[in-house]
């Protein structure tokens, strides 16, 4: 205990890495994917939707969203530590800390009962396959091409630089104690979520499963948040995904879905 009180910082960062690896062993194990079902293994989204199907899938969605956000959040927590550690909270450091990381996780396990719900009425409409990806090729080019428009809206940047700027967003939305950091990482994840809510639709496009897929769109997300030219890599992004819908819904990109 005594050691954990002078190395807190190394413990919040150490808590991280292992809940974003656990996420990840999550996802590569299959998230639930396959069940067993009457002897026989079936993708999920072949089974009915009754009450423990549900939390399976926002299971899937909630440990998903830690995976792929977490890392690109990694840096505001950290200075946030650094932070409280110098304003006088050192003993309460750790708990203030998994306190901001709990509001920022309960933003996107409310933004991902929203993708269970678009997950279920995509189904009951026969739109995805087994591979949870959308079999439509209207769908898929209309939701790149709203995606791509999105990249370029106010608010997307809006919420983007607050993703971009750490040291402003704490010392300007600071509040003090265990309390204060929830409400601090809960506001921190509603920036998030309106900087790459959007993009997380494309997941219907690729395949809420495909491994390559979430790799990619995490890789994005660290990208857009941290790189210097961030912004313009939003901006770029946001054109190739409109033509990349447009070609699709002419029927000129059937090899990418």
């Amino acid at each position: 205990m005594e050691w954990a009180l002078r190395h807190d910082r190394v413990v919040v960062a150490s808590g991280l890495l292992v809940v974003i690896l656990l996420s990840w062993a999550y996802l590569l194990m299959g998230a639930g994917m396959m069940q067993e079902m009457g002897g026989m293994l079936m993708p999920m989204n072949m089974r009915p939707w009754t009450f423990g199907h549900v939390v399976l899938v926002f299971a899937m969605w909630a440990v998903m969203m830690v995976a792929m956000m977490l890392p690109s959040a990694a840096p505001t927590i950290l200075l946030y530590g650094v932070i409280a550690r110098r304003r006088g909270k050192g003993n309460a450091l750790v708990a203030a800390s998994s306190a901001f990381v709990f509001g920022y996780a309960v933003v996107w396990a409310a933004f991902s009962l929203a993708a269970v719900a678009l997950q279920f009425g995509l189904e009951r409409a026969a739109l995805v396959s087994s591979m949870m990806e959308t079999t439509s090729i209207a769908v898929a080019g209309t939701v790149l091409i709203a995606v791509g428009l999105c990249q370029w809206t106010p608010l997307k940047q809006a919420c983007l630089r607050r993703c971009r700027s750490p040291l402003e967003f704490i010392t300007e939305h600071w509040r003090p104690g265990v309390g204060g950091a929830f409400w601090m990482g809960s506001r921190h994840g509603i920036y998030c979520v309106g900087c790459c809510g959007s993009l997380m639709l494309l997941l219907f496009v690729g395949g809420v499963m495909n491994l390559a897929w979430i790799g990619g769109l995490a890789l994005f997300v660290l990208i857009e948040k941290l790189a210097p030219a961030g912004h313009w890599i939003s901006y770029g992004a946001g054109v190739l995904l409109v033509a990349w819908g447009v070609a699709t819904l002419l029927g000129l990109a059937k090899w990418f879905l």
